[in-house]
């Protein structure tokens, strides 16, 4: 048995993609290929949010903007912020873009994975693919996706809009018993959770959960988590060890 970390499986119909909060019965496909793919980190954050409020209220469609920390692009790409970031204050050590087409440091770059054909990058594809055959075909998905000059914490603003109306007080209460979540949403200064308070922390933050009026059935959160723990590293051992409960179960 794999649990593979990489995006060549996730995309198979013969290899199910999990994030145990969301589709754990899905592992039960594994043996097809003996494979269990593990999910884009920018998918698996949204997806543990979306689903409760899913089961209760039916989502037609999402609209996402990511704020992806370096972090995702591995150790050079840290490695281009922090001395970037220095050149910026100590003339002649300015270092140019390498890992970025653009310079990361105190700037913001919506461009992340090679650009498609229809305009849209392969990340924000993964996003639609991803959220799609975790959690229902029929969502209709678009996102835009951004490097921001963070270290680790990956953070979304996520607009929903249902089938049925749900109300924010109710979606607080769906998203505070839902595995994996941790919703901190005081409407006061610093009632909400950046980036940098989720680093090494294993939960999905939600905050500033809110009816978006300009629709019938809307709402708005804001999604935070540590890319590099349940973006990666800590879903596949979520995997490993529902794996493992379901075949004890069946014996």
């Amino acid at each position: 048995m794999v649990i593979d970390n990489s995006s060549l499986y996730r995309y198979d119909p013969d290899v199910p993609l999990v994030v145990p909060e969301v589709n754990p019965e899905a592992i039960d496909g594994y043996s097809k290929k003996n494979i269990i793919a593990n999910p884009n980190c920018s998918t698996a954050q949204m997806v543990v949010a979306l689903k409760p409020l899913h089961d209760r209220a039916t989502i037609k469609r999402v609209v996402v903007s990511t704020y992806q920390s370096v972090s995702g692009s591995g150790k050079e790409a840290m490695d281009e912020l922090w001395n970037q970031t220095k050149g910026m204050y100590v003339p002649g050590q300015e270092v140019a873009p390498s890992v970025y087409p653009k310079q990361i440091a105190f700037n913001v770059i919506p461009h992340i994975d090679v650009f498609l054909d229809d305009g849209s990058t392969k990340e924000e594809w993964k996003m639609v693919a991803e959220t799609k055959k975790i959690v229902d075909k029929a969502i209709k998905v678009t996102a835009t996706c951004v490097r921001v000059p963070v270290f680790v914490g990956h953070a979304e603003a996520i607009n929903i809009e249902f089938e049925d109306f749900l109300d924010e007080d109710e979606a607080r209460e769906i998203l505070r018993a839902a595995p994996g979540i941790l919703v901190v949403d005081k409407r006061e200064d610093g009632g909400y959770v950046t980036p940098v308070d989720c680093v090494g922390d294993y939960a999905t933050f939600i905050s500033r959960i809110r009816q978006d009026g300009t629709i019938d059935n809307g709402l708005n959160l804001w999604c935070v988590s540590d890319n590099l723990r349940k973006g990666a590293a800590l879903n596949a051992v979520q995997i490993a060890e529902t794996l493992g409960k379901r075949v004890l179960k069946k014996g």
